[in-house]
């Protein structure tokens, strides 16, 4: 195909859209909503995972050793700890910071206990976080079977409530996301199809006169590109738009915990570029697909 015919389909293929200009519109506003509803649902994935991921970090496994063991004994101890599969970090207490801890968590009545140093009751202590609490019971038994732990404290219900939570968004976002795919794939794909319809007579005079199935198609996908791309660019903004609203809203919250919930939410601009060209190849993929689907049936005379 020379140039100059390559460079009158693109110029074809935009005009068709302004011809056409209620059927885009249409198109356009389809794809927009479909583009946000996926969208939103992958936000909300997102944040909850990040909330979630946060959450999991501060949950800690506390091991209490027996009085017997010794610094060289706790120092081995450590390395071992720190070399297990699911153990992200440790951090040894000693009796005396275990004791100023606890004095502080009673406020101005520590004062009245600070007696207690000359006969220090706490114990030695490890405070363990975990890499992944879907297996903390068995990192806990580990950590349990050594000799030198006396007792092991770990949060086995916010555990099992987080990893519940985490693996009900995933498998529900994936779900949601995927249903929503469907759903966009076959309004888009009857919109284009009416579209294509709409100009049937149109497809086919140009194949009677002897038109090449290229020459036909091209104008066709040229145009299902810029719908899919304009439609793209559009969702994009408006879900960048209301997302920055909605973080605004909660961040107003009077209430500490929604608060906290907020500042670890994804920021947008963290992931807009990979959001962007995820719409933009969704957008593209269904607005060239379906026209050249729909456009190989018409060919056919």
């Amino acid at each position: 195909m020379k140039s100059s015919s390559f460079g009158y389909l693109i110029k074809e293929g935009a005009r068709n859209i302004y011809a056409n200009r209620m059927m885009s519109i249409a198109s356009i506003g389809t794809l927009v909503a479909c583009l946000l509803l996926i969208g939103s649902a992958v936000l909300f994935s997102l944040d909850v995972n990040n909330v979630v991921g946060v959450m999991e970090s501060q949950n800690e496994v506390v091991a209490f050793l027996y009085d017997e063991v010794t610094d060289s004994e706790i120092e081995e101890m450590t390395k071992e700890l720190e070399q297990m599969e699911n153990v992200q970090s440790v951090r040894f207490i000693s009796k005396e910071e275990g004791l100023t801890q606890w004095l502080d968590t009673l406020g101005e009545d520590g004062e009245l206990l600070e007696s207690f140093y000359e006969d220090n009751f706490v114990p030695n202590s490890y405070s363990i976080k975990v890499k992944d609490l879907a297996r903390m019971e068995e990192t806990v038994k580990e950590i349990q079977s050594r000799w030198e732990v006396e007792k092991v404290n770990a949060p086995y219900e916010v555990a099992s409530t987080l990893t519940s939570i985490k693996n009900g968004v995933y498998l529900g976002g994936s779900a949601i996301v995927l249903i929503l795919g469907a759903v966009s794939l076959i309004i888009i794909a009857n919109t284009i199809k009416i579209t294509v319809f709409n100009r049937r007579k149109e497809i086919n005079i140009m194949k009677f006169v002897g038109a090449t199935d290229s020459f036909i198609r091209l104008p066709f996908v040229v145009e299902g590109l810029i719908l899919g791309l304009v439609s793209a660019t559009i969702a994009f903004l408006m879900l960048w738009a209301g997302y920055g609203y909605v973080i605004g809203v909660i961040a107003e919250s009077q209430t500490s915990w929604v608060q906290m919930i907020a500042q670890n939410f994804i920021v947008f601009k963290d992931i807009a570029l990979p959001l962007y060209g995820g719409f933009a190849l969704l957008g593209i993929g269904i607005g060239v697909g379906g026209s050249m689907v729909f456009v190989r049936k018409h060919l056919r005379v």
